[in-house]
């Protein structure tokens, strides 16, 4: 087993990613059971003292009653630099210690000019390169990007990070699937008439339009987190729940995986207007400060994909992921077919049976059918719900969790990226050439009245 990481590196240490997400997991992860101490050097281009990285922190450790936090904060140290140049680049190397993991968290653009500024200097032995989503903007650039990749270090030094793949959800999936008979023989095509996986949220654009107005939501969020938790809903059951058969399993469910019409026009797209969601007023989409109105940037998606293989096959998959929702859902919702025959005298229930699976919070429902409580032949739905244990650490303290132990489970291979990028082309291709309307919905509501 590979040593564990000494000093943890921030490329973009000023950023929002490390100031919202990154240096908050950290806290997580030092407070539990499974924290460990480590170096942590913050680069960025604008300079900073010490002590100002040190505050900064501080802020995001703020709650945590650890004396390894108080360790961490007092030995972190911040470096400026422009990761783009070599010299640059080099002195940022030189100062850690051990093994070493590099976390890009800065824009995909100058994290592929910092990998190629890399590639022009000696690597330090066992070091990671942990790679925030998106890989990529399309297959040919994903392809390039592990290719670069390829060239500096081996795969399972690569961590290609995402969150929504924290431990506590992938075992969640797995375990209630393999490890319960109940279910795995019910999920097939032979019992299951279609399944929906739905990320939804009430934040709008937050200031994020320098990406956000780029990606969409078909980029941000189904090509990766969608086909990723597919993956686990849906592959076969691996030997075991190591980095190699897991995500091998996944690799091979994708592979499989197709928009459901091959032009991409089994898909829909939306975009919010001005409405309130709760108790807070927001702007419509394309009054947020940087963005582009003539983009046609959606924020809610919708396709329907098709898997070919022996268990799936037929079985349409419905992945739809928006932003400025009312009541959103993170779930997996498999429908059952009815019954083959009902016995005459039984009047049953309108509407099919389903298995709900919440990713966050993490739940399980499942209805049943049961005898009427004051009618035994009128048949009325029960529930059996169930809660999966929380985990300790927020969803990126799991991240660097893994990161730090150097196991690759939660990392998406190079393969898998690319065939999610594959999966979703001819969806992209559709909807530049406008053979898919933009629809409006308010913030606040359910998406378009047309979609429901």
């Amino acid at each position: 087993m590979a040593a564990p990481i000494e000093t943890l590196v921030i490329l973009g240490a000023g950023g929002d990613l490390t100031s919202r997400l990154l240096l908050p997991g950290i806290a997580s992860l030092l407070a539990s059971s499974r924290g460990n101490s480590i170096r942590l050097i913050g680069v960025d281009r604008d300079p900073m003292s010490d002590a100002a990285w040190q505050r900064r922190v501080a802020k995001s450790f703020a709650g945590v009653d650890s004396r390894l936090a108080d360790r961490v904060l007092e030995s972190s140290s911040y470096l400026q630099a422009d990761v783009t140049d070599a010299t640059a680049l080099r002195r940022v190397l030189d100062a850690a210690t051990g093994r070493a993991a590099l976390y890009f968290a800065l824009p995909p653009a100058v994290t592929v000019l910092a990998c190629n500024t890399l590639a022009s200097l000696e690597l330090p032995p066992g070091i990671v390169l942990a790679i925030e989503k998106p890989f990529g903007t399309d297959l040919a650039s994903a392809r390039s990007l592990n290719r670069l990749l390829q060239k500096l270090v081996p795969e399972e030094q690569v961590f290609r990070v995402d969150h929504f793949l924290g431990k506590s959800t992938v075992l969640n999936l797995i375990g209630l699937r393999f490890a319960n008979r109940i279910f795995e023989p019910l999920l097939s095509a032979q019992n299951v008439e279609r399944v929906e996986i739905l990320i939804e949220e009430e934040l709008g654009l937050e200031g994020r339009a320098g990406y956000y107005d780029r990606a969409g939501a078909l980029a941000d969020m189904i090509q990766s987190h969608l086909l990723l938790i597919l993956a686990l809903a849906t592959m076969e059951p691996p030997a075991t729940v190591g980095s190699e058969d897991l995500r091998g399993a996944m690799a091979q469910l994708l592979r499989a995986t197709r928009a459901w019409s091959r032009d991409g026009t089994a898909s829909r797209r939306a975009r919010y207007t001005a409405g309130t969601v709760g108790r807070r007023k927001m702007p419509a989409y394309t009054s947020e400060a940087g963005v582009d109105k003539a983009r046609g940037t959606e924020t809610l998606a919708e396709l329907t994909v098709a898997i070919d293989n022996w268990r799936w096959a037929g079985v349409p998959f419905v992945l739809r992921s928006g932003k400025a929702i009312s009541d959103p859902r993170q779930e997996v919702i498999f429908t059952f077919r009815d019954v083959p025959h009902l016995p005459t005298g039984f009047e049953g229930p309108s509407s099919q049976a389903q298995l709900r699976i919440g990713i966050r919070p993490a739940t399980m429902s499942l209805d049943l059918v049961t005898n009427g409580r004051d009618d035994p032949f009128n048949l009325e739905w029960d529930r059996l719900d169930a809660e999966f244990g929380p985990s300790e650490l927020s969803a990126y303290g799991e991240v660097i969790a893994e990161l730090l132990e150097g196991d690759p489970t939660l990392s998406v291979r190079g393969d898998v990226a690319e065939e999610c990028w594959r999966i979703i082309a001819p969806v992209v291709n559709a909807w530049r050439k406008n053979r898919v309307p933009l629809d409006s919905y308010a913030a606040g509501t359910r998406g378009p009245k047309s979609w429901r």
